[in-house]
């Protein structure tokens, strides 16, 4: 038996010419990828298409990695849309900057472990020092911390699961089942957090303006009393960029014992600049909240900061206990597996440290600024258009508008020829049953003269 065949562990994990060769290849690719600056929008490929060009590329001989990279730069990467390109103005864009970027390669390059003091005091001390800026921006005290999670969903049900272990630990329990209390056009993970938590969600309507406000919210509290252990406020609304008035609801507070969450994961980065920082007030109030990085501060995927007014309570929510961690849970160090609902973690929070040390805070609050401006000026172009509607002011850098006499199936053929002519990312939404569509401005790279172009194609 040839024990030195590529194929056994120790060639596999060896520094040998082979493994000179292969990483030279990625990282070649990776170099040519992060300083492109015509890196094409793509678009997806049926199944049947991608098993015509791609083949059975997991065998048991391998395929030997230039020809896997070649598979995954020529067949699987334009299968997928670049997320990154400043015509993708659909859902929630990411647009990392590229030392952000960079830097991801970095933290696995290292062999960095994010999950406790012990294995990862560095990383965590710098990863700290993200979320203690983070903290001071949204008002919370100094004493406020938290933990980098894979996303908004995580973040949410995390903060939920301490709402409710505060509220056991405070002695209160409900008749019958414990509640959230949130707008109506919440985001869909606060429901899908109650599933996974067997706990009951009371929507509020939000009214015509869609913010959600302590006026509506105080019928509930008084109709559901002790059963209600959170409220969510919405700090920047997936479909609108709806900020709700988290001032009026926290001010509740002072009548009712709920813990105030801020969902925040794509707007609340919008209080970096100080045209929408206002519209936050109330947020320094919250005993949690959440923002992706890897939406508007321009962090790879994935990162969710959730930060806790008083990080001792989300530690007795989350810390996992067995004789293999008593090493780590009988210390005093900040661990991030203590945080949330995880244990294995990578260091999320790193590449967003490294973009942010290098380039400072006030780069985020010009980069901020200028997609809320943009936003504001392609609104006005929208207004002052025939034959188009404005759905909503934008508040934060979500436009939402209509095609007059449109229906769904006008918005997704031309959404579908819009992405086949590479011109742009740009997907059909609805409100109240009406069809529309909408562009959801981050990227730095977006120009107004874009905007425009996808306008003059309907």
């Amino acid at each position: 038996m040839n024990t030195q065949s590529p194929l056994s562990a120790d060639r596999m994990h060896a520094v040998t010419p082979e493994t000179r060769d292969l990483v030279d290849l990625v990282l070649d690719y990776s170099r040519r990828r992060i300083l492109s600056t015509d890196t094409p929008l793509d678009k997806p490929l049926p199944e049947h298409e991608l098993r015509r060009l791609a083949g059975q590329t997991v065998s048991e001989g391998g395929m030997g990695a230039e020809r896997a990279l070649a598979v995954f730069e020529h067949v699987l990467a334009p299968a997928c849309i670049t997320t990154d390109h400043p015509q993708y103005l659909s859902f929630i864009p990411t647009a990392p900057t590229k030392a952000a970027t960079a830097f991801d390669l970095v933290v696995s390059a290292s062999a960095v472990y994010g999950g406790s003091w012990l294995e990862g005091s560095g990383a965590v001390y710098a990863e700290n020092q993200v979320l203690s800026f983070l903290a001071a921006e949204f008002g919370l005290p100094a004493t406020a911390g938290g933990v980098f999670v894979q996303g908004g969903t995580l973040g949410n049900l995390s903060a939920l699961v301490a709402a409710r272990d505060h509220a056991r630990a405070d002695g209160r329990s409900p008749s019958d089942r414990w509640v959230i209390v949130c707008s109506a056009e919440a985001h869909s993970s606060v429901a899908s957090a109650a599933r996974v938590m067997d706990v009951d969600v009371v929507p509020v309507s939000p009214g015509e303006s869609g913010v959600l406000t302590g006026e509506a919210v105080r019928p509930a509290l008084e109709e559901y009393g002790d059963a209600v252990f959170a409220v969510v406020a919405t700090g920047g609304s997936t479909n609108f960029g709806i900020v709700d008035d988290i001032a009026s609801i926290a001010a509740l507070k002072d009548d009712f014992p709920f813990w105030l969450h801020v969902d925040g994961a794509y707007g609340l980065a919008g209080m970096l600049s100080p045209l929408a920082r206002p519209r936050f007030a109330g947020v320094e109030h919250a005993d949690s909240v959440i923002v992706d990085p890897h939406k508007w501060l321009f962090a790879p995927f994935d990162a969710c900061a959730l930060i806790y007014r008083d990080p001792e309570s989300g530690r007795r929510a989350h810390t996992q206990h067995a004789e293999y961690l008593d090493t780590l849970t009988d210390a005093a160090e900040w661990s991030p597996s203590d945080y949330a609902i995880h244990l294995t973690r990578r260091a999320r929070g790193l590449p967003f440290w490294f973009s942010l040390a290098s380039h400072g805070a006030a780069a985020y609050r010009d980069a901020v600024t200028a997609s809320l401006r943009l936003a504001e000026r392609i609104a006005t172009e929208i207004e002052r258009r025939d034959g188009f509607r404005l759905v909503r002011k934008p508040q934060l850098s979500v436009v939402v508008f209509e095609r007059d006499g449109w229906t769904r199936e006008d918005y997704a053929l031309w959404s579908a020829r819009l992405l086949d002519e590479q011109r742009a990312f740009v997907t059909p939404s609805s409100h109240a049953g009406r069809p529309n569509t909408r562009f959801a401005i981050l990227n730095p790279l977006t120009t107004f003269e874009d905007l425009v172009a996808i306008l003059d194609t309907m």
